[in-house]
């Protein structure tokens, strides 16, 4: 999700194809085109200009609605739904398989399964990505990035992920779920009590709020080809009933 706009100018978007698999969209002001991963132009007037990545959290309804009762609904148009098949090919290939064509890649990275569901995060210059299938394993990520201490939290009832930055006030906190669903979760550093979207509920730190992170969820194909340095996160070897985890990294 984008804010559409560039320089000042509001745009409107089409989809107009795709590269390594990744979507492409073309504006009608200006020409250009913009490739999906990177929310970069990649031809065109506004080559080089990155759109603004606008928070968002992909989630079930059910969650969000809990979270936030008093929300409005999109309602598609008549036949809205009918026509998406056809204009997103490219996803309903399934989500075991290869490549969606050979000739569309432009690199292997071999480190996951091309297909492998990831959460990309981008903290400064350094690039991470969290596979979905290891956060439902550990639901709590304490880990560091861009020389910033990042705090992931997974819901596995729901498949809901959030991202933050884990300090308050200068001071690195660390954190452990405190349930199997991590949807409460307790500091080491001041035992204070946390929900999973970064909100303190009780302890010497409540109604702190931690800065939030915004996690891009990706085919490891397409993150990988659009972010060639990235690393990887590894869960350490662990009881899978012990709450919490350690990071480990593959360069």
């Amino acid at each position: 999700m984008f804010r559409a706009e560039a320089k000042g100018q509001a745009l409107h978007f089409d989809p107009d194809g795709d590269v390594g698999g990744n979507e492409v969209f073309k504006d009608r002001e200006t020409g250009s085109h913009w490739q999906q991963s990177v929310s970069t132009a990649t031809s065109g007037p506004l080559k080089g200009t990155r759109l603004a990545i606008y928070p968002f959290l992909m989630t079930t309804w059910g969650e969000w609605n809990k979270q936030h009762p008093n929300t409005l609904v999109l309602k598609p148009e008549p036949g809205y739904a009918e026509i998406m098949p056809n204009m997103n090919k490219f996803i309903n290939r399934g989500i075991s398989g290869g490549l969606p064509d050979p000739k569309d890649a432009l690199s292997h990275d071999d480190r996951l399964r091309p297909r492998e569901m990831v959460l990309g995060l981008e903290v400064g210059k350094t690039e991470m990505a969290y596979p979905l299938s290891a956060l439902r394993e550990v639901r709590v990520v304490n880990d560091r990035i861009g020389g910033k201490p990042v705090l992931i939290v997974h819901q596995p009832a729901s498949d809901t992920t959030t991202a933050f930055v884990a300090e308050w006030k200068g001071k690195v906190l660390r954190f452990k779920p405190a349930d199997q669903e991590a949807d409460q979760l307790f500091d080491l550093e001041t035992h204070s009590s946390w929900n999973a979207y970064g909100l303190c509920l009780s302890g010497p730190l409540k109604g702190s709020q931690l800065k939030s992170l915004i996690l891009e969820p990706e085919f490891w194909f397409a993150w990988s080809e659009f972010h060639p340095k990235t690393n990887v996160y590894r869960p350490a070897n662990r009881p899978k009933n012990e709450p919490g985890n350690e990071t480990k990294k593959v360069q």
